[in-house]
């Protein structure tokens, strides 16, 4: 596999200075497992842009030791289109760099360049381009010989919390110390709840959820309507999904509840991380929070469930409205089976009901994620973007539990490396699994995870209604689809015919 280092983390590999652990345990992993680290041309032409002749040539003399990707492609006017303007020589590079991934010079790109991560969100490529944090968490998880470990996510008082633990600093920082502190002492006196997850006693996530029915202060003001405020979501865990996690439990309790609207305020930061997220789930800018003296503007975002403009193209829909989705009939719709132990690391938020907010507690990576992967020994060459995957679990449920919709081009191959460069983190097999299944040709389906069904149509319901029992991917007509619909009790609030 061919891993392409950005130029920073390349110097610091060289500096007579330590290492980080977790470069050094990722460099241990590339090793073990044969990865080739590859500079790109562009990056040499960084480093020859240093004024300072005698430090370019040091650095020059110890990157040269290093293969160099040949003949990086080019890129299109419609890449560049899609990651935007450039102010400078370092973002024409930079885009060369990622165009270089696009086109599968290699696989993936280990960068802490927030700049080059946010465009590899524009372009679809952020599976593939990795924080040294996130590509320790996919790699480890890639090799792990046994499964996840699962911990807990536990409901808890935000009054049993330690306000001095580490966690809370950049909040403090954020609102300021003294109305911080001030904050969370009324919500502990209010018996504020929280869902916290920790590591060695220490708190490593945190949300903390709100109803509210008030007008929100900015300008031209939102009015007053009944919305879910995510009031923390705080996530220091790289790699681990927890915040698509976090995420999915406020969808989920909107629907629960009743509630079409969510929102949250938020402070920007040069490296944000969560607006990204946010973005990628529906979540828009309204506006600026009415300013307190002496802080920095809060911004607003707010995100609808129910769709309002229904003619929007399918994938777009599904992602501004997320979990709303379109099954009109033009919509090609599959039933997929999938084995027990497969179904409950894709699905670990499934039980035999409707999830409750409660109930969401195993940690795991791939499981956290909205965006996940499936991999099948089907030839079936019909399956596109936007369409609708129905899961059929079978062997001790077989019922039909889960709906997804597909969110990339569906790819055929044998190649083992190939499935690892396009999975990403989505992925929920390990690379001995993937061997395996790539032996006789696989198919990789990239999908959003939307809902699981209130009711999981079974075997005897499949039967009675005319729809055949998957031994493998097979399309459903309309009106097979609209009877699992139906059997399955899906709130057609949440779908546009």
């Amino acid at each position: 596999m061919k891993i392409i280092l950005d130029t920073n983390i390349l110097i610091h590999i060289e500096d007579p200075k330590e290492l980080s652990k977790n470069l050094q345990d990722l460099l241990k992993i590339f090793r073990e497992h044969g990865h080739q680290i590859f500079i790109h041309p562009a990056s040499l032409r960084d480093i020859d842009n240093d004024q300072n002749e005698s430090r370019k040539k040091v650095i020059l003399s110890k990157l040269n030791g290093y293969p160099v990707i040949e003949s990086p492609p080019k890129p299109t006017d419609d890449f560049l289109s899609a990651v935007g303007t450039v102010s400078n020589s370092n973002e024409i590079n930079d885009n060369e760099i990622l165009f270089a991934i696009q086109r599968n010079a290699a696989d993936f790109l280990i960068t802490e360049d927030y700049g080059l991560q946010k465009k590899a969100n524009r372009t679809n490529l952020e599976d593939r381009v990795l924080s040294i944090d996130s590509a320790l968490d996919y790699f480890k998880n890639l090799y792990a010989r046994r499964a996840l470990h699962h911990t807990l996510l536990k409901e808890d008082l935000v009054r049993n919390l330690d306000i001095e633990d580490p966690f809370f600093d950049s909040l403090k920082e954020d609102y300021g110390n003294l109305d911080f502190r001030d904050w969370f002492k009324r919500k502990s006196i209010e018996g504020r709840k929280c869902w916290v997850y920790r590591e060695n006693d220490n708190i490593k996530a945190l949300l903390m959820l709100k109803e509210e029915n008030e007008t929100i202060p900015i300008s031209p003001p939102i009015p007053a309507a009944k919305r879910l405020k995510i009031a923390t979501l705080k996530v220091d865990i790289p790699g681990s999904k927890m915040g698509e996690l976090f995420l999915k439990m406020a969808f989920q309790y909107c629907i629960s509840n009743h509630i079409f609207e969510a929102f949250l305020t938020h402070y920007r930061k040069p490296d944000d991380r969560l607006i990204p997220l946010i973005e990628n789930f529906g979540f828009e800018f309204r506006g600026f929070l009415e300013e307190r003296k002496g802080m920095e503007k809060e911004e607003v975002y707010l995100k609808k469930l129910i769709p309002i403009e229904k003619d929007l193209p399918p994938m777009d829909l599904a992602k501004k409205y997320y979990p709303s989705f379109k099954d009109s009939p033009s919509i090609k719709k599959f039933l997929i089976p999938i084995i027990p132990e497969y179904h409950d690391r894709l699905f670990p938020d499934f039980k035999k009901r409707q999830m409750r907010i409660t109930d969401y507690f195993e940690i795991n990576i791939p499981g956290n994620a909205i965006k996940k992967a499936y991999l099948s020994g089907s030839a079936i060459k019909k399956v596109r973007p936007g369409d609708l995957l129905l899961f059929y679990r079978s062997h001790d449920l077989k019922a039909i539990t889960s709906i997804g919709v597909v969110d990339r081009e569906p790819v055929h191959t044998n190649e083992p490396e190939k499935v690892v460069s396009i999975v990403g983190q989505r992925s929920v097999y390990t690379y001995e699994e993937i061997k395996n299944k790539t032996q006789e040709g696989v198919l990789v389906i990239l999908f959003r995870h939307h809902l699981n069904l209130p009711t999981s149509p079974d075997l005897n319901y499949l039967r009675t209604h005319n729809i055949p029992v998957p031994q493998s991917i097979i399309e459903l007509n309309h009106n097979q689809y609209l009877a699992i619909k139906k059997g399955g009790k899906l709130n057609e609030r949440f779908t546009v015919s």
